[in-house]
C-alpha cells in the first residue's frame, strides 16, 4: 500500500486524465479502482458477504478530492489489515470464499503492480521496494496459470532472462517494462 500511497501523492491536478498502461482507464480510474477495493477490504474482514455489501461502492468514490478518498480509503483498509485476526479469517468474494492470507495476497498484488502503473503514467519513479517486487513475484509465478484466462491481464511479455525480479513481474502481468 505504501507504493501505491507515494504515487499517489505525487499526482498533479493536470495528470488525472492522463492515460495508463491499462489500457481502458485514466489515472482517475486506476486511482478509483484501488480505493473501490480498499473500501471493500473493511466489509469483507468484518465478515459481510458480498450480497450483504451490494452496490453500496459502486459509484465515483473519488468525488472532487480523489487523494483524499484514497488516503481514507486506504487508512480504513489498513486498520482492517491490522486487525490482530485478519488473515485467519475467510473472507466473502464474488466467486465464493477465501482465505484472507489470499484476499491479503491478491490486494497487495494489485496495489504493487498498480504503484507501477501510476509511475509509469505520472512520470515518476518506477521502481517498487526491491523485497516487495521479489515476494509479490513470488506469489504470482505460482498462480500465474490460473489468471492465464483472466480478462485482468494481458499475456505475458518477454524480457531477458537475467532481468530483475521487478521487470519480470511487471511482463508477467503483462505491461511493457
Amino acid at each position: 500500500m505504501t507504493e501505491f500511497d507515494r504515487r499517489v501523492r505525487e499526482i498533479a491536478p493536470d495528470q488525472w486524465v492522463l492515460g495508463t498502461p491499462c489500457r481502458e482507464w485514466s489515472v482517475r480510474d486506476l486511482v478509483g479502482h484501488l480505493v473501490y477495493e480498499q473500501l471493500w477490504a473493511p466489509e469483507l474482514l468484518a465478515g459481510c458477504t458480498v450480497k450483504q455489501v451490494g452496490d453500496r461502492f459502486d459509484h465515483d468514490n473519488l468525488g472532487d478530492d480523489p487523494l483524499v478518498s484514497w488516503v481514507v480509503a486506504a487508512a480504513a483498509a489498513r486498520e482492517a489489515w491490522l486487525e490482530p485476526s485478519a488473515l485467519a479469517k475467510t473472507v466473502s468474494v464474488s466467486w465464493g470464499s477465501i482465505d484472507a492470507e489470499e484476499y491479503c495476497w491478491q490486494m497487495t498484488t494489485d496495489l504493487a503492480v498498480h504503484a507501477w502503473d501510476l509511475a509509469r503514467s505520472i512520470g515518476a519513479d518506477e521502481r517498487i521496494d526491491p523485497e516487495l517486487a521479489s515476494t509479490v513475484l513470488a506469489y504470482v509465478e505460482r498462480n500465474i496459470d490460473e489468471w492465464s484466462e483472466s480478462p485482468s491481464f494481458d499475456s505475458p511479455v518477454p524480457v531477458a532472462a537475467d532481468a530483475d525480479d521487478q521487470t519480470r513481474l511487471i511482463a508477467l502481468l503483462g505491461r511493457k517494462p
